[in-house]
């Protein structure tokens, strides 16, 4: 039983910063349905954020966090502004296109400038370690959990309690409709990609306390696992991709657990194929019949 305790405490952990990754994605998707697959890369911009505001201009956890939100959520806005606004009316394939070309654009262009060498990120919070009951628990651990768990609860209120959150249901259900009412719907869309984003920097800055290196190539495994997440959830839920994330973060762990590391990769993309055999349209995803 002290095990399982354990292994729930490692893969709530994890799985809260895939929930934070898995918002982004389908954020993009409810709003203008083409998968943001550089997605994982603006998270990796927020990891090298962070340590460099800690390592070269000495912030503080919070400050690195707020700041790397800052400038995520400002790299999101200019790559939706120039690779997807062009494409907005254009076949969807040529979306995932390019999304996939800004991805390698962003690892590479950071191996180009930074190098592609593993850095170990600053421990900006020393480690304090709890044993409760023989259950160990890190002092980060529960950092991350309570973080994520505000930012996604903050991101819940935004959707649900503000004009902005209001214009962006309207244009996920609508856009045409949406923009006929006076609706901004590139101002609507650039702050999704804002939202999403900052959500993304976040989860960088916390993968980089958690595990302690980053490199420019780290954004490509968790942002496909973040996608895997929202698929689970029900692409284009909130309360989906954040159920998602935490169930990817524990099936991860759980394979771990009982000595299958080298699989914990498979074990992730072996759900996502259950999951779209068996129930397509996600946990709290809606079926939608499309009219032809």
């Amino acid at each position: 039983m002290t095990t399982l305790f354990q292994q729930l405490i490692n893969g709530l952990s994890l799985g809260s910063i895939y929930a934070l990754l898995a918002l982004g994605y389908t954020m993009v998707y409810g709003i203008i349905k083409p998968l943001n697959f550089a997605h994982g890369d603006i998270y990796m911009l927020g990891a090298f954020w962070g340590y460099y505001t800690i390592n070269y201009w000495y912030f503080n956890f919070i400050f690195a966090l707020l700041s790397a939100m800052v400038v995520c959520a400002a790299s999101g806005v200019i790559i939706e502004y120039f690779a997807y606004r062009p494409l907005r009316h254009a076949p969807r394939i040529t979306a995932l296109i390019t999304a996939i070309g800004v991805s390698y654009f962003l690892e590479n262009g950071m191996s180009y400038l930074y190098g592609a060498d593993t850095r170990d990120f600053p421990q900006v919070i020393k480690q304090v370690n709890y044993n409760l009951w023989g259950v160990r628990v890190s002092n980060i651990q529960i950092l991350i959990l309570v973080t994520a768990c505000l930012l996604m609860i903050l991101l819940q209120l935004i959707i649900k309690k503000t004009k902005m959150g209001r214009a962006m249901r309207a244009v996920s259900v609508d856009p045409d409709a949406a923009e006929l009412v006076g609706i901004n719907i590139n101002q609507t869309i650039s702050f999704t990609f804002a939202l999403g984003s900052s959500m993304a920097g976040a989860a960088g800055v916390l993968i980089g306390l958690y595990y302690n290196s980053i490199d420019p190539l780290m954004g490509m495994t968790p942002g496909i696992k973040a996608f895997v997440a929202a698929v689970v959830g029900g692409i284009g839920s909130v309360p989906g991709a954040s159920l998602g994330g935490f169930l990817i973060g524990l099936l991860e762990t759980a394979v771990q657990s009982i000595g299958l590391s080298a699989y914990k990769d498979a074990a992730v993309y072996l759900v996502l194929i259950i999951i779209l055999l068996v129930l397509p349209s996600g946990i709290f995803g809606k079926n939608v019949k499309e009219k032809v």
